[in-house]
C-alpha cells in the first residue's frame, strides 16, 4: 500500500479510532485529508482492494466488518495455506532474504516502542507476506495478501489486548527456523502461531459504536 492517503486511513481502523462499520464518505475524507474528491475516490477504492472498506452502490463506502464466522473463517483459512508456505520458504531463503526479515523485525519493534500500535499491526501482517514471498508461489501468496489485510481488520475489531498482536517471540522463532532452513519447524511454528493467534481473539459480536472521521483525525 503506497496510497499516503489510504496507509492514514489503515492505522486509524487498526488504532479503533476508525470504527468497523463507519461510512466514510468522498466529501468528508477530502475535507479532513485537504485532498480534491478524485483523489479521495482513489484512497477508498485502494482500501476496497485492500478488504478494508466496502463500496455499495448509491450508498457510499463503509469500513468493512467482518462478521464472527468470517473471522474464523480468515484465521482457520491461513492455518491451512500458510504453514505450507514456511516450509517452503524456510527451505529457500538466502541470506539476504533472512536479512530483510530481519530489517522488518526491527521496524515492527520501532513501532510497537514508538506506541504505534497500528503501525506495528500492519508489519506484523507484512512479516507474514514476506514469508509467503520468499516461498516462491505467486498464486498462494496473492491468496495469503487478501487473507492478511482481512485478518489486520479482524484483530482491530476483535482483540481485547495487546496480546493479540503477532507476538515477537513468534516471529522470531519462525526467522530462526528460517534461518538454519529447518522446513518441519518453521512449518509447525506458523500453524502455531495462527491458531494462537486466533484463540487470543474475543469473537463475540462487538458493540455498536459510531464516531465521525473528522472526530478520528482530530488532533
Amino acid at each position: 500500500m503506497t496510497d499516503p492517503i489510504a496507509v492514514q486511513l489503515i492505522e486509524a481502523i487498526h488504532e479503533h479510532r476508525v470504527r468497523p462499520g463507519m461510512k466514510l464518505s468522498e466529501e468528508e475524507v477530502a475535507e479532513v485529508f485537504g485532498v480534491g474528491r478524485t483523489v479521495a475516490r482513489q484512497a477508498l477504492r485502494s482500501l476496497a482492494d485492500y478488504g478494508l472498506v466496502r463500496i455499495e452502490r448509491n450508498r457510499g463506502a463503509f469500513v468493512a466488518k467482518p462478521s464472527v464466522r468470517e473471522a474464523r473463517e480468515v484465521f482457520e483459512a491461513r492455518a491451512l495455506l500458510e504453514p505450507s508456505t514456511a516450509r517452503a520458504a524456510a527451505e529457500r531463503a538466502t541470506a539476504a532474504d533472512i536479512a530483510r526479515l530481519e530489517a522488518h523485525l526491527a521496524d515492527e519493534h520501532a513501532a510497537l516502542d514508538a506506541g504505534q500500535a497500528g503501525r506495528a499491526l500492519m508489519l506484523s501482517g507484512r512479516f507474514h507476506i514476506e514469508i509467503a514471498r520468499i516461498a516462491d508461489q505467486t498464486t498462494i501468496e496473492a491468496f495469503i495478501r487478501q487473507l492478511v489485510s482481512r485478518s489486520s481488520l479482524i484483530i482491530a475489531l476483535y482483540w481485547r489486548r495487546q496480546s493479540a498482536m503477532c507476538e515477537s517471540h513468534a516471529h522470531h522463532a519462525l526467522l530462526d527456523a528460517m534461518e538454519r532452513n529447518d522446513a518441519a519447524t518453521a512449518e509447525e511454528l506458523m500453524k502455531g502461531h495462527l491458531l494462537d493467534l486466533l484463540s487470543l481473539l474475543d469473537l463475540r459480536e462487538p458493540a455498536e459504536e459510531t464516531v465521525s472521521l473528522r472526530e478520528a483525525f482530530a488532533p
